[in-house]
Order: C-alpha cells, then structure tokens, then sequence
C-alpha cells in the first residue's frame, strides 16, 4: 500500500478510517504516530488493535527514547520495512488507556495548567517554568488514598506514579524497576508535608535514594483505584487525565509496537 500522511492530530479520524479500510484487505502494515508521547497515545486510544511506530517529533519523546528511535524519518521507514513488532503492556485510567505512567498530584497539576494555556504548537520545556512556580507556591496536596489490587487498607501519601515502563520526564528515574511487558504497575507513593519535602524527595530520586527511603512507598499490582476528599488533578504520558477518583487497570501484551531489529538497530 502506499503510505498516506496525517499531520495534524484532526486528521487521526481519518487515519482510523483508512486504516479499516486497509486492514480489512490484509494491506496495513502501520500508523506512524508522528509526533510526541501524546500524539503515540492519542493513536492507541482512537486504534489500539494496529500495530503502530512512533516517529519522535515531540517534547520529550519518552516512549521513542526508551525504544531507540531517533528522529530521522529514514530509520522510521527501515523500521517499518523490516516489520520488526513486539507487544507491550497497555494500562487503562478509566476509559483511555496509557503506556509509560500516570501520576496524580503536583506533576499532574503542572501538566493541566500548561495544556490549559496552550495555543496549538508544540509544548516546549520552557511551557512548563512558570506552572512549575506558581504550583510549588500555591499547592497544597490533600491526601490521596490508593488500594492496590483486593487490599481493603489503602497506601496514603501526597503525589502518586503508577508506571508501566521505566521513563518520566527529564529522564528522572522515579519507577526504574517498571517494566512494559510483564504485566505489573510499579507504584512510588511519596509523603509530602511541605515545600521542602518537594526539594528532598527530588533529589533522593537524581541520586536513587528515594528506592531506600522510609518515606516511599513501593508496591506492584495489577489494579489501583485512587480517591482523595477533594479532586486531585491525574496526568498520563504528559497529558491531561481528568481528576480523582480513578481506576487504573493493566491489559498485557496487548498493543503491538514496530521497533528497531536488535541484530541491526533499526
């Protein structure tokens, strides 16, 4: 078949329809989520049974790094050549579904007011300064509740990340045990009393030692609902999520992703 390009996420309902289509003679081999981790999961939300390769084009591009993609629509085309497919674990908050993380609290509110003041465009690393101030001066987390699995006692805390792969933003190893094909979330519940709790929990997680502190709890589990006393704001792979209460679910090996030959990289 030959390749047909979408370049505005608008066009994705065309791109699903085409892809029927497609699919339906045997002819489809993939949708490029050309863009960034929100453009990768918008795609899986709207097509989740296609196999699909990212193209990084975006911020962050954690999915694409955590795979080696680089940026060049050359190795993208060779990936998608040699056909290359392994299957992932897919999670679902509620109705969407997700594959790196969803966190809820500080971050998560970060993440609304930035999309909030968005123009169109790319969001950019600059986007993020001024949110990240006026949430550090003014936030003042209510305590989140988690019961993991068939627990009756839930895990308590102040900031949340639920992961399925082991990536976050600026590369800041919060969950480096998570892993996307075993079927599992890793669960990093953090204590948060004060601003400077913020300060310390960050730099416990640049050095690793927050894997080791009294102060963070670590569970897997397959299932986590989430409630709070007042809404709390849920972000997943760096978009907005809506606010608490929430069911996470994991769903493994059930998206199927094109990526590079390991005998060759790409």
């Amino acid at each position: 078949m030959t390749p047909r390009l979408f370049s505005r996420r608008e066009d994705l309902d065309d791109a699903v329809r085409s892809a029927d289509r497609f699919a339906r003679y045997g002819e489809l081999r993939a949708i490029v989520a050309a863009g960034g981790d929100g453009t990768l999961i918008d795609v899986i939300n709207r097509h989740p049974h296609v196999p699909i390769c990212p193209f990084p084009l975006g911020t962050e591009n954690l999915v694409a790094r955590w795979l080696r993609i680089p940026r060049c629509g050359t190795t993208v085309a060779r990936i998608i050549a040699k056909g290359q497919r392994q299957k992932f674990d897919r999670a679902k908050l509620n109705e969407q579904y997700f594959l790196i993380m969803a966190s809820v609290g500080l971050d998560a509110s970060i993440v609304h007011a930035v999309h909030a003041r968005r123009q169109g465009g790319h969001v950019r690393h600059l986007s993020y300064v001024l949110p990240v101030l006026k949430a550090l001066v003014n936030n003042r987390p209510p305590t989140l509740r988690i019961y993991v699995d068939d627990a009756s006692i839930p895990v308590e805390g102040e900031w949340a990340v639920i992961a399925n792969l082991p990536a976050y933003a600026l590369q800041l190893p919060i969950v480096p045990t998570a892993c996307g094909t075993d079927g599992w979330l890793d669960l990093r519940m953090f204590r948060i009393r004060n601003r400077l709790d913020w300060f310390r929990h960050l730099l416990a997680i640049l050095s690793g030692d927050h894997e080791r502190s009294p102060e963070v709890v670590r569970l897997r589990g397959r299932r986590f609902r989430i409630e709070s006393e007042s809404p709390v704001a849920v972000q997943a792979d760096g978009d907005p999520y809506g606010m608490t209460p929430g069911l996470l679910e994991i769903e493994p090996l059930s998206v199927e992703l094109l990526v590079p030959s390991p005998e060759h990289g790409t």
